[in-house]
């Protein structure tokens, strides 16, 4: 019981990660980048490179990969969504667009990389297991788990406590407001789609790291799953992501152990389905526009 808590619990570390990215960009810009996964994948095959083709250790290609994904959310908002922002197109021209990066950069990964699972060279990424009683644990898994929470607290530190955070959400409360009372409002675009893109990358890292496995398509999954944490959680809100993310990861933990393995997915989509009968706003949902 122990153990699939724990699972539950670095899956949950995961998915929150994962989505706070992904939730940031709807709750300041009120749009969906459908190029999240792809940032995901991004991720853990820059770390592949650094430690396969570079030869740095492990913890030098996680903050390169960071780094590196941030950077590029900074160039995809630039190419995706600056110029339609500008035109007033509609969402909808958004997410297309974003689609239209993924499949570039999907591509252009698969070039290089092929299209099968690849794992990292031996003895590359760190491992070790301690046991508690009858239980036995993976080390990374923990280690794992310990900096997704260290850095969601972070991130809710910034977004409350500090100018930056404070001109996100006046950014998310009205753009053009938040420009007229003095918000670089592109310095905070910029920033948004860094921190998300950033924490969207590390998730693919870890991913990969946990998992010694990593494919271009990786972050299609998640995709889905992000998507139900946002709505479970209520959509915009950074706490409910988190909190819909541990409830995701442990009910697919639970449905492992009691109902066949065919039923995950379906959890995922069933969750969805009860949280908008029953509570369209989600856990934390609020019909106020400010969700940061």
């Amino acid at each position: 019981m122990a153990e699939q808590l724990y699972n539950a619990v670095f899956i949950g570390s995961i998915y929150a990660l994962f989505a706070l990215g992904f939730a940031l960009v709807f709750s300041v810009l009120d749009i969906l980048n459908l190029a999240h996964p792809t940032v995901f994948m991004l991720g853990a095959f820059i770390a592949l490179f650094v430690i396969g083709t570079l030869g740095l250790p492990w913890f030098v290609a996680l903050p390169i990969a960071v780094l590196v994904t941030g950077l590029f959310g900074i160039a995809l908002d630039r190419v995706a969504f600056a110029p339609l922002r500008r035109r007033g197109a509609p969402a909808l021209s958004s997410m297309i667009s974003s689609l239209a990066v993924t499949l570039i950069v999907v591509r252009l990964v698969e070039l290089r990389y092929g299209g099968d699972f690849i794992t990292f060279p031996a003895g590359s990424v760190p491992a070790f297991v301690f046991r508690v009683g009858d239980a036995t644990f993976e080390g990374i898994r923990l280690a794992i788990v310990v900096l997704s929470v260290v850095l969601m607290l972070i991130l809710t530190y910034v977004l409350r406590r500090t100018q930056l955070g404070r001109d996100l959400r006046a950014l998310a409360e009205n753009p053009r407001a938040a420009r007229l009372l003095g918000v670089d409002v592109d310095r905070a675009i910029a920033a948004t789609f860094f921190v998300s893109s950033a924490l969207g990358g590390l998730a693919g890292v870890l991913l990969a790291f946990a998992y010694n496995t990593l494919d271009s398509r990786m972050g299609v999954p998640l995709e889905l799953r992000a998507f139900t944490v946002m709505v479970v959680g209520g959509m915009g809100s950074l706490p409910g992501a988190v909190i819909g993310a541990y409830v995701l990861g442990l009910g697919e933990v639970a449905s492992l152990v009691y109902l066949p393995t065919e039923l995950r997915d379906a959890f995922a989509f069933g969750l969805l389905f009860l949280v908008l009968v029953l509570r369209p706003t989600g856990l934390l949902g609020q019909k106020s526009p400010d969700r940061v």
